[in-house]
């Protein structure tokens, strides 16, 4: 079996444990391997392939490794559902009080009523939805 193979199977199996473990070093020595497989393929000795599977490792962990965790630690978790409404903004198609309403909210009409149980919402007043309870938005409208 060709040597630059055997990288390739190493490459593919660290990257499996990767998704096993989700630190991000795994796959760094995967991408190394594949260095080395390349390696291998140009006719480079073990020695050269072992050296650079370690430099590649190396410069992988030192250098991709910490960006690729601070893109991961910036992302922002995907709202949805329900939880992707709250916040969103709405129309009041019916007026909204204490009794119910109506509001059009991304398309679609929502029985609504005001956060403030005093407050009254007009037809055509913008509002914020503060939470959905049930299929009635609970919103809040500047006065």
């Amino acid at each position: 079996m060709p040597t630059w193979l055997l990288w390739l199977i190493a490459a593919g199996v660290l990257a499996i444990a990767e998704v096993l473990s989700l630190d991000l070093i795994l796959i760094m020595c995967a991408g190394a391997a594949v260095v080395a497989a390349g390696s291998a393929a140009l006719g480079g000795p073990v020695a050269l392939q072992l050296a650079v599977f370690a430099g590649s490792a190396l410069m992988l962990l030192l250098l991709a490794r910490p960006a690729a965790r601070r893109h991961l630690e910036r992302a922002q978790p995907v709202k949805i559902g329900i939880g992707a409404l709250i916040g969103a903004h709405a129309t009041v198609l019916r007026k909204v009080d204490a009794n119910g309403g109506l509001v059009k909210l991304r398309g679609e009409e929502w029985s609504a009523r005001p956060y403030d149980p005093l407050q009254v919402l007009e037809v055509g007043q913008d509002v914020a939805v503060m939470e959905i309870r049930g299929a009635t938005a609970i919103v809040w409208g500047e006065p």
